[in-house]
């Protein structure tokens, strides 16, 4: 009778541990208010880079490229599943120029934009995720799959960012460019290396766009599971640091023209320390 009454009591922490257990599966399978697909909006993906052009930096190990198309395509997988209409700005490696992107996008009137680029930098050490947006009505969409895709990577979390990214600033319809982590970083190089990190990656951005619509009004940087929906994320506005540092970019230039000679080091010096940015 004891062994019996020792045996019940270890049936409510089994229990426990079951439910622990089904809530750690994958985006794929998570639910919440305004995550159903409607069959009249259209999905553009955009895979950053292709053809010709690699992305990243110079010698950089791992062609940015090739990581983006894969996401993209796992992730047009997961919402033609859903329901949606998906459209590839690109579904091959060949090189799509921007506003041809932007093109395809605006085309169709009841759509979102998703464009997939990942960081570099030569800085190893730099890393994270980070997601950009720029009109006001793309906020919600970069909310919600920023909200996910930070959640669910093992990165730092690197914010929602505004910045006039000509994809992003052309655009039409809700847009957002997500930067799922950094080449460059040998961790995250390795993890992007493997296929079942590259379906998370598509999964929880899957899960951000069918979510995209239960994003509150209230901002909170935190990432809490509850039936209210999902916070609407802080943003770092970098739109007037880009119009400051190009005001300054064409002024160091007139400068640097008048001059009638100009140091070789000098110009090698300020190439090699320009960061990496997205298509702009």
């Amino acid at each position: 009778m004891r062994r019996i009454f020792s045996k019940l009591r270890l049936l409510p922490a089994a229990l426990s541990i079951a439910s622990v257990a089904c809530g750690t599966s994958s985006a794929a399978s998570r639910s919440s208010p305004g995550q159903s697909a409607s069959s009249s909006t259209a999905v553009v993906i955009d895979a950053g880079h292709g053809g010709f052009d690699r992305g990243g930096i110079p010698g950089q190990r791992i062609p940015e490229k090739e990581m983006t198309l894969d996401v993209a395509q796992r992730l047009k997988t997961l919402l033609a599943a859903s329901g949606y209409r998906v459209i590839m700005t690109r579904d091959s490696d060949v090189f799509v120029p921007l506003p041809t992107r932007v093109a395809i996008a605006n085309s169709y009137g009841n759509a979102i934009f998703v464009c997939i680029h990942f960081n570099s930098a030569k800085r190893m050490g730099a890393g994270g995720i980070e997601t950009y947006f720029y009109s006001r009505e793309s906020l919600p969409l970069a909310s919600a799959i920023h909200y996910y895709v930070a959640g669910g990577a093992p990165s730092s979390n690197r914010g929602v960012r505004r910045r006039g990214f000509y994809v992003l600033r052309k655009t039409t319809v809700p847009a957002v460019l997500v930067e799922c982590g950094f080449l460059t970083n040998p961790a995250e190089g390795e993890y992007v290396q493997t296929a079942s990190y590259r379906q998370k990656l598509a999964e929880e951005i899957a899960a951000g766009v069918r979510g995209r619509n239960s994003v509150g009004s209230a901002l909170s940087a935190t990432r809490v599971a509850t039936g209210e929906g999902i916070p609407l994320q802080p943003y770092i506005d970098q739109t007037k640091v880009a119009k400051s540092e190009g005001h300054r970019s064409k002024r160091s230039h007139k400068k640097s023209a008048r001059k009638k000679k100009s140091s070789s080091k000098s110009t090698e010096s300020e190439a090699s320390t320009a960061p990496k940015t997205p298509e702009s």
